[in-house]
């Protein structure tokens, strides 16, 4: 008889994560969410408490973790600049002791697994844009360091459990990815362009707007995520996994004051240090080897991101 695939997302009540335990929960899979909720919530799966095949467990991934799994998608991980360097020290830990504890874990029961990484392992990027054989462009000891050097530790030790223990494993760099459940005082432009647009704030751009950045809505890039995990056992990656349609700052926010009819104005402050000034994955690997793209175009996404903090400020404003 053929049993139900067993799948661990840590990290799962976060943005990405409970949209892929959702995903997942949708494909039959028994999944098991665990979390600490630093940065992701209980409302964010609450309504999947109910599932006969889901299990919801508050754990830190920097202590060792013991269940019986086939798969692992290792999400956890603060992923805004706002969170990570709030406790930069423990940001490092969850990657690298996370990655630690998840390898053990897959190591001793035989799972596949996989590591959400990240494009700021790419730094500030000389060669644009990025594939996934650059070595990148990062400061070791900057303000950022803690979460771009943490995820740059994390893909070095999935590749030696893959050489020295032959474990399964799958690295997916993740681009800028936005959508409902966002954090909305997570400090990213998108879920910050939208809460100053609906009320009515003036919108903040830093340096002046040029810098460029590519966003893919949250529903493609769990599909992205899938489809790595699901490919052949000799395609470890790294693979990036983005929308390669590159808007500039300026761009975005002029989107968004268009789609809320917000009367918002355009205000401009410093470039905080380390700040690249772009970032676009090159996506071929992921056309050839993966059959993925992205399909939602920005102003869809937008559309739908936007109704979903205008339905969370107005429960708060109804609750006050």
């Amino acid at each position: 008889m053929h049993l139900e695939r067993r799948i661990l997302i840590t990290g799962g009540a976060g943005f990405i994560g409970s949209f892929l335990c959702e995903r997942l929960l949708e494909s039959g899979a028994n999944v098991i969410c665990a979390d600490n909720f630093f940065t992701g919530t209980r409302t964010n799966v609450a309504h999947l408490l109910n599932h006969p095949r889901f299990e919801l467990m508050r754990h830190d991934v920097c202590f060792p973790l013991y269940v019986e799994v086939d798969e692992i998608y290792n999400m956890a991980c603060p992923a805004s600049p706002i969170h990570y360097q709030f406790d930069p020290v423990q940001t490092t830990k969850t990657s690298v002791h996370g990655a630690i504890n998840m390898l053990g874990l897959a190591k001793r029961v035989k799972a596949k697994i996989l590591q959400a990484s990240t494009s700021e392992v790419y730094g500030d990027p000389a060669v644009h844009p990025q594939p996934e054989e650059y070595w990148g462009n990062v400061n070791p000891i900057g303000p950022r360091s803690c979460y771009d050097e943490g995820k740059r530790c994390a893909e070095t030790l999935f590749f030696d459990y893959h050489r020295q223990h032959a474990l399964r494993i799958k690295v997916a760099r993740i681009f800028n990815t936005y959508g409902p459940r966002m954090h909305p005082n997570d400090g990213r432009v998108v879920s910050n362009f939208i809460v100053q647009a609906l009320k009515g704030e003036d919108i903040t751009l830093y340096g002046d707007g040029s810098q460029t950045r590519s966003f893919c809505y949250v529903d493609d890039l769990v599909r992205g995520l899938r489809a790595l995990m699901d490919s052949p056992d000799n395609v470890t990656g790294p693979i990036n996994i983005g929308n390669p349609g590159e808007f500039t700052i300026r761009q975005l926010a002029e989107q968004v004051i268009d789609l809320t009819g917000s009367k918002s104005q355009l205000v401009f402050r410093p470039l905080p240090q380390d700040d690249p000034k772009q970032r676009q994955p090159n996506i071929e690997k992921a056309r050839e080897i993966l059959n993925w793209e992205p399909t939602v175009q920005l102003r869809d996404g937008l559309t739908k991101t936007i109704a979903y903090f205008d339905g969370m400020l107005s429960a708060k404003l109804a609750a006050e």
